[in-house]
This record gives C-alpha cells, sequence and structure tokens, in this order.
C-alpha cells in the first residue's frame, strides 16, 4: 500500500443518537428518532435508543480509548434536542455543557474534533409543524448552526452541516423505513430540497459570523452500475444514478438539479425559490463521503446480490471495495470537487468474545482493502485528505436496532463493556506504522 500524504486524517466516526443514550437526560428534548421507535414494529428488535451506548456518561473513558488507537480525529455528531429542545427558542446550557466537556476532552487527549450539526436526529416538536417540509425548519437550522458554531467553533477542526440528506429524504420521507416514518415522493423531494438550502444558508451565515472551522456536507455516494447491458437497464442504471449522486452533487456543485431526473419526477418536483440554487452552491472547504458498496439497477426484476459472488456482509450489503476507488476518479473527472474525506466506512458482521477477544477477521479485511482503494484513487490524481472508519463502536443501528454490529469496539450492551476487536487492534497498528512513515517523510 503506497504511504499517504504526513497530513493524512486518520479517525473515527459515530453519530449522537446511536451512542449517547440519555434520552430524557438533563433536559434534553425528544427527536424524530425517539418517536419512530416507539412505532410497533418499526424497530427490527423492538429496543429504542435510551440507552445505546451511555456515551452520554462514559465520555470521558471512551475518548481514552479513542485516543488510545493512535487516531488524529474523531467526528461525532451533536444532537439538536439536546442543546435546543424544541428546534427552536430557547438553548439547553446542560446539553451544551455536555458536548463542551467533550470538545475539550478530545483537545486534551489530541484529537481532532470533526463536529456534524445533523445526523437525522431532528426535535420532534419541529416535525409536528413539518419537518424538513416546512421551509421554516431551513432558518430553524440556520439558526441552531450559529449557536452551535458560537460556542465550540474556536475548537472544532470541521464541521459538516448534514449527514446523508439522501438517507433523511429517501428512507425517512419517501420509503418511509426511518424516521420520520413518511411515504411520498413529492415530500422526500421537497425534503431534500430544504436540506440542501439549509446547508448553503448554513455556510454563509457561519462564514459571516467569523467561523474558521472547515465547513462542508457528507454524501452517501456510490457507483451505479447497470444490472445488464440492455438498453433499459443502462436507461435505469442512469435514472438510479441521477436520483442517488447527482441530485445532490450537481446543485451544490454547478448550482443546478440534473435535468434528466426533473423531467422523471414532473410535478412532484421541489417548490424552489428564486435564488435557492445559488444560495445552495456556497464553496466547500471539503465534502465528505460515505461508502459501503456499489449500487446495482435494472429494468426489471430487482438484481440478486448473491450473483454476484461477492461476500456479503451481515446487512446484506456486497463487499465492493474497488468500487470506491470508481466513485473518487468518477467525481475527480466530472466535478470541480473540494477536498474530500472518506468520512465514513466499516461493515456489520456478526461477532463474539471468545477468550476475551474478538476474531473479526472480515471487517478487518473489509478496512484494509477500503483504505487501499482510497489509495489507488490518491495515486490517480484525487485529493483526499483523510478517513474515517464506521465506527468507532457497536451502537444503536437505526431500524435495524442492536442486531448489527459496525463497531471496531464491541459493546456489551448489558454490561457496557467495551472490547477492542482484532479490527481495532489492526487499526492501531497500521497507524503506529503511519506514524513512523510520517516521521521518516519529516526528517
Amino acid at each position: 500500500m503506497p504511504d499517504f500524504p504526513k497530513n493524512f486524517i486518520w479517525g473515527v466516526a459515530t453519530s449522537a443518537f446511536q451512542i449517547e443514550g440519555a434520552a430524557s437526560v438533563d433536559g434534553k428534548g425528544p427527536s424524530i428518532w425517539d418517536d419512530f421507535c416507539r412505532i410497533p414494529g418499526a424497530i427490527a428488535d423492538a429496543s429504542d435508543g435510551t440507552e445505546a451506548c451511555d456515551h452520554y456518561h462514559r465520555w470521558a473513558t471512551d475518548l481514552d480509548l479513542i485516543a488510545d488507537l493512535g487516531v488524529d480525529a474523531y467526528r461525532f455528531s451533536v444532537s439538536w434536542p439536546r442543546v435546543q429542545p424544541l428546534g427552536s427558542g430557547a438553548f439547553n446550557e446542560a446539553g451544551f455543557a455536555f458536548y463542551e466537556r467533550l470538545v475539550d476532552g478530545m483537545l486534551a487527549r489530541g484529537l481532532k474534533p470533526y463536529l456534524t450539526l445533523n445526523h437525522w436526529d431532528l426535535p420532534s416538536a419541529l416535525q409536528a409543524t413539518g419537518g424538513w417540509e416546512n421551509r421554516d425548519t431551513v432558518q430553524h437550522f440556520v439558526d441552531y448552526a450559529c449557536e452551535v458554531a458560537r460556542r465550540l467553533g474556536d475548537r472544532v477542526v470541521s464541521i459538516c452541516t448534514h449527514n446523508e440528506p439522501w438517507v433523511i429524504a429517501v428512507l425517512g420521507n419517501e420509503i418511509g423505513n426511518f424516521a420520520p416514518g413518511i411515504k411520498s415522493r413529492a415530500v422526500m423531494l421537497q425534503v431534500a430540497h430544504h436540506l440542501l438550502l439549509s446547508h448553503g444558508l448554513t455556510l454563509t451565515a457561519l462564514r459571516a459570523q467569523g467561523c474558521k472551522s472547515e465547513l462542508g456536507i457528507v454524501l452517501n455516494l456510490a457507483p451505479i452500475h447497470a444490472a445488464t447491458d440492455s438498453a433499459e437497464d443502462r436507461a435505469a442504471a442512469r435514472l438510479s444514478d441521477g436520483t442517488g449522486l447527482r441530485w445532490y452533487v450537481d446543485p451544490l456543485i454547478k448550482g443546478c438539479y440534473p435535468a434528466d431526473v426533473l423531467g422523471h419526477v414532473g410535478a412532484d418536483a421541489p417548490k424552489v425559490l428564486p435564488g435557492d440554487m445559488e444560495k445552495i452552491a456556497q464553496p466547500l472547504d471539503f465534502m465528505g463521503i460515505n461508502y459501503y458498496m456499489r449500487s446495482v439497477a435494472g429494468a426489471g426484476v430487482p438484481w440478486d446480490i448473491k450473483s454476484s459472488g461477492r461476500e456479503i456482509t451481515d446487512m446484506g450489503w456486497e463487499v465492493y471495495p474497488e468500487g470506491l476507488t470508481e466513485l473518487l476518479l468518477r467525481l475527480h473527472r466530472e466535478y470541480p470537487m473540494p477536498p474530500i474525506f472518506i468520512t465514513e466506512n466499516g461493515a456489520a458482521f456478526p461477532d463474539e468474545v471468545v477468550d476475551g477477544r474478538v476474531h473479526d477477521v472480515r471487517r478487518q479485511a473489509y478496512i484494509e482493502n477500503h483504505i487501499a482503494a482510497v489509495a489507488q484513487a490518491m495515486v490517480q490524481g484525487v485529493r483526499v485528505d483523510g478517513y474515517f472508519v464506521w465506527s468507532l463502536m457497536d451502537n444503536f443501528e437505526w431500524a435495524s436496532g442492536y442486531a448489527k454490529r459496525f463497531g471496531i469496539v464491541r459493546v456489551d450492551y448489558d454490561t457496557q463493556q467495551r472490547t477492542l476487536k482484532d479490527s481495532a487492534l489492526w487499526y492501531r497498528d497500521f497507524l503506529r506504522q503511519q506514524r513512523v512513515q510520517r516521521l521518516a517523510l519529516a526528517a
């Protein structure tokens, strides 16, 4: 594997709702995920985020664990309803005090804080007035973002507006298997537009108030392959690429929605006011990319993932590391991209503790092969500035509950004991080698 640049950022990532617990502690308000978990059948194991990994109370030892891995950075998210219970109006000082402790704790351990403002846990009070479909939510988000930046912006390296707007829009508001559980294509498209608009307005507002953090957004992207070489399947793949990748990248980079997708959605197209697209297309300091697998699209019967003969994760996702190289090269070729970070990459596999160890060979290989895929893209001219493993530890995996484990650290949910899996030990050793190479480059 080629050497990475000496300033390359290595990290681990989590999100607030998935690990914090303390769902109604110290004045925290409810989120749409708290509400969604109460819907019978919504969560595979009927669990919720009430306790999760109890990170709210165990943050200090969790930061020790992160620092011991030897990473440069920790990507985390702020729970909007923890710091502003209603999503507008009064801020919650106890909630902000937690994030003050967390960020200061990172800095004290030599960790660079990478902050995400919205990792899906919208305050319930805002959903009651229409959620992201309501344009008023856009300004509420900007106000929230400005307050977070005012309090923490002097200490965090990076601020991401939204994590995976496609997931919020499509899974949450069209398919409905994620919070808030709405099933409407028209709502989904309006939600997507408002997420992008709030991103652009937030970047403008944060820069106006002098925020020095690097500002950007995180998208979940994948190369889209046609199931066969037929014209019908190739057309289906092109449309899937339009709704999954170009619908988000084009407005952010080019200031417009793809014409073919607009033509396809017809009357369901979002209401776009004059000036919206210019507001969305603000200069990005970075773009985060979350990559897990490729996508295969066809016009007929859904593609059988087992037909590829590839390894399949516990989520039912194909392992396809070369897709990450392909994706990065395509973005580099077709767009004037800002610096890229791989902000999430990892895999869920079943594992267990045996004699105090977790031998997760498949997860270790997944991470190693995807890091190599990043290196391949960089050798061919793509600028990638960092890589974050998803996830630091096993956690609440959304609609899958606690049954799917993405962590390089195992969590015993009965005792909250953390156990470094072999993948974590490998990552720690790999980063030690990187540090040796950095010293050699600096000599």
